[in-house]
């Protein structure tokens, strides 16, 4: 039996997998266990791994730091790729406010933290630990452990102590205080839905479909390149129209020929209506089902982009509409509906929305790939090239003025604003950095699962006589860090700015990057609200908060 007991207490290659792999099973399955409809999830795998090192079960500092380090890359690369490429249209569709007050909870959680520092002479590193904790902040937690590794050459576990004691009250205190808004606003969950479906603001896309008789003079005779040229830089797409003599549904095409009095079917942007009313004619109430009425020889599909030699061209190159006969109205990318204008860039994984002869959609489709099958496959060298480009960016140092030592992104921050680049102007130099949905999941999960079994660890000896010996006082400092800027910026969202309560439940959860309390509010609603506030202001709030922890180090430590 010796070869079991050189398996569970060597230092080998196969004793760190197996250690690992324990930690990682147990703490998953701990973490699907819900206490009050609430659960921790894979970060159990954290408390899990403190346990292990309690019990003298841990791995070379070597092996540990690398499988920490690694995981930390994998996880915040996964998360750019998956934000990317919505960052820029939330951002457009009134993310300035949303992003303004995520900005300030995160500087509030900063002064808040240095208020306890200075107050109570905690070390500054274990004050970032217990932040990080407080605002459930992961890549923070490991900005932290590397700048301080930078800057002195060691490791100070006491950072990723109190990480772990300020984190399961920092889960409760942040849907706390989305709670605490609702009862101080006299919200009514049901009417806030009801007040946001009148005002046709609870769908997540800006499109809006528009029949539009024409009654403007002017376009008479005109085509369709002539009212592109009379609302220029606005989005929308004429795709139909009704003529008003022969009662034909037909294709708009560059011959097409306007009439007042005909009807025509349009894709638009929401902010882009009124102007086109103005200046084309009435709306007219109208089932979008009449468009494909018996005598209309065309059909709508939705067509995938699944060949790499379509990404990065513009829909103008392709001229679906003079070769095929096909227009296209729409794009879905990255969870986001964008008008389907000739000078839009396609990417890899594109979903378009086409009208046109069956024929017709059948060469386009060919054309484009259409196969799920084809986006199923992993592009391994973009993301590999990704991370590369990602580590290289994060150990640039760069110089401030005022601050004594060279910033770095870290192995936090490079990997992940390069993935947000990546995945959202990566294809207009023919880089497919497209992952489905489960691929991107199981990216961000098994990093996310192999630091925090690396943090467990390394965190666990010692951790128990620490928290006794004064490390409690961490707890009461991280439910301060966590509660004090969120009713703040909520109260604030509200009472000043007037957001909807679900939309900004949805960017306090995101200015914490804060899964479990978004999963809370989809609980308690059916609209997509939340997880449109939590998206718009993730990004930016999770590179402030991994920036936010290394100068916290670099000033202070």
């Amino acid at each position: 039996m010796n070869w079991i007991q050189d398996l569970l207490w060597n230092n080998s290659i196969a004793h760190a997998i197996l250690i690992i792999a324990i930690c990682i099973s147990i703490g998953v399955l701990l973490g699907r266990v819900k206490i009050f409809g609430l659960s921790l999830g894979v970060t159990m795998v954290l408390f899990v791994g403190i346990v292990m090192g309690e019990l003298g079960l841990t791995i070379s500092p070597e092996i540990l730091h690398f499988i920490k380090e690694f995981g930390l890359i994998l996880f915040v690369y996964a998360i750019g790729l998956q934000v990317g490429p919505g960052f820029i249209t939330n951002f457009r569709k009134g993310g300035a406010t949303l992003n303004a007050l995520a900005v300030g909870g995160v500087a509030l959680s900063i002064a808040v933290t240095l208020v306890i520092h200075f107050l109570t002479g905690t070390p500054i590193q274990t004050m970032v630990g217990v932040m990080s904790g407080a605002i459930t902040n992961t890549p923070g937690l490991g900005a932290a452990q590397q700048a301080f590794w930078d800057l002195r050459g060691l490791e100070d576990e006491t950072i990723s102590q109190g990480y772990a004691a300020a984190y399961p009250l920092g889960v409760l205190g942040i849907i706390f205080s989305i709670i605490f808004v609702r009862i101080v606003g006299r919200i009514d969950l049901r009417k806030e839905e009801e007040k946001l479906s009148q005002n046709g603001e609870d769908e997540d896309s800006a499109l809006v479909p528009l029949t539009v008789r024409i009654q403007n003079p002017s376009i008479e005779g005109t085509h369709v390149q002539d009212i592109n040229n009379l609302l220029e830089g606005r989005d929308f797409v004429i795709s139909r129209i009704w003529d008003k003599d022969t009662n034909v549904v037909s294709m708009v095409n560059s011959d097409t020929v306007f009439h007042v009095g005909d009807l025509i079917f349009v894709i638009i942007n929401r902010e882009a209506v009124n102007a086109f009313l103005l200046a084309i004619g009435q709306e007219v109430k109208m089932d979008r089902k009449q468009w494909t009425n018996s005598t209309a020889e065309f059909e709508s599909r939705r067509i995938l982009i699944s060949k790499e030699n379509i990404s990065g061209r513009d829909l103008k190159s392709l001229n679906l509409r003079s070769i095929y006969g096909v227009n296209v109205t729409r794009i879905s990318r990255g969870g986001t509906e964008i008008v389907a204008t000739p000078n839009t860039r396609l990417q890899y994984g594109d979903k378009l929305v086409a009208v046109g002869g069956s024929t017709s959609l059948d060469s386009v489709t060919a054309l484009l790939g259409g196969s799920e099958k084809k986006l199923r496959e992993p592009h391994l060298f973009t993301i590999f090239l990704g991370i590369a480009l990602g580590v290289l960016l994060g150990s640039l140092p760069m110089m401030f003025p005022g601050i004594p030592q060279p910033v770095k992104l870290g192995l936090a921050g490079g990997p992940l604003i390069v993935a947000i680049l990546m995945s959202a102007y990566g294809y207009r130099y023919r880089f497919v950095s497209y992952t489905t949905v489960s691929a991107n999941l199981m990216i961000r999960e098994t990093g996310l699962t192999l630091f925090l079994a690396g943090v467990g660890l390394g965190a666990g000896d010692g951790f128990v006589s620490t928290l006794m010996d004064g490390g409690l006082s961490w707890v009461g400092y991280g439910v301060l860090i966590t509660v004090i800027p969120l009713l703040v910026i909520g109260l604030l969202g509200r009472f000043v700015f007037k957001i909807d309560y679900l939309t900004l439940s949805g960017m306090m959860a995101g200015s914490t990057t804060n899964p479990p309390s978004l999963g809370y509010l989809n609980s308690i609603t059916a609209t997509d609200r939340p997880a449109v506030g939590y998206a718009t202001v993730y990004p930016l709030t999770m590179f402030l908060r991994v920036l936010g922890a290394q100068l916290l180090i670099i000033f202070l430590a």
